[in-house]
């Protein structure tokens, strides 16, 4: 860790976590304002297969600052969650840290859910050769663009609950406080739970257990000689 991270040094709303914050308020903004009328913003910048028409390399980076123009609460819970958690972690690690965690996290969860879609577009290739899905339900399937911030927080999460794991948190509809080790277990569960079925819901499970797990694996490289440091 870095060894300046004074506790004095403790920002409600440190530099990095402000940023981004605003960030994504902007391109939230140009998405449900100039975004549809000038140019499709989700097919340049939303993160889509590499076999798709939109695909661009960019994409791994710039999908996590996208989210839904259809839904504020979208979001609102990424940016609520990024705050909440993410807070903790900048004033501990410093700034310049925090900001390359987050943005591998991403990555790492954008590489993981296109993995996912790869057996996804092979099924549907199956089905379409089949005749059991026509070609304007193959392309509007195997073009569906993965965008928010929510892989790159899952990261943050995971990496709170490692490194603070009996912290209490209320988690509602649960009636009762839940340690952060617990509540990470949970959502990987449902996450897994949630990939794996046959039904869309619209969200992209995988992504957030990608972002979870370098989450994980960074924080412990990170920590490895630091076992103290964990409350």
């Amino acid at each position: 860790m870095d060894s300046n991270i004074r506790p004095g040094s403790f920002q409600v709303l440190p530099v990095v976590i402000k940023n981004l914050l605003i960030i994504n308020g902007l391109v939230w903004l140009a998405q449900i304002t100039i975004g549809q009328d000038l140019i499709s913003v989700e097919d340049l910048f939303a993160l889509h297969h590499f076999s798709s028409q939109y695909y661009h390399p960019w994409q791994y980076i710039t999908y996590m600052f996208l989210h839904s123009s259809e839904s504020f609460f979208h979001i609102l819970f990424n940016m609520f969650a990024l705050w909440m958690f993410g807070s903790t972690l900048e004033n501990l690690w410093g700034p310049g840290r925090f900001l390359i965690f987050y943005l591998v996290c991403g990555l790492g969860a954008g590489i993981t859910q296109v993995l996912a879609l790869t057996y996804d577009i092979t099924q549907y290739a199956a089905m379409f050769d089949a005749g059991k899905m026509s070609a304007e339900e193959f392309f509007i399937m195997s073009n569906v663009p993965t965008l928010g911030a929510s892989g790159a927080v899952m990261g943050i999460f995971a990496a709170f609950a490692y490194t603070f794991p009996n912290s209490q948190m209320i988690i509602l509809p649960i009636p009762f406080p839940i340690k952060a080790k617990w509540a990470l277990l949970g959502l990987a569960v449902l996450d897994l739970l949630g990939g794996i079925s046959s039904s869309s819901t619209g969200i992209a499970h995988f992504a957030h257990l990608g972002g979870a797990a370098v989450g994980i694996v960074i924080v412990m490289i990170w920590n490895r000689n630091n076992r103290r440091h964990f409350y």
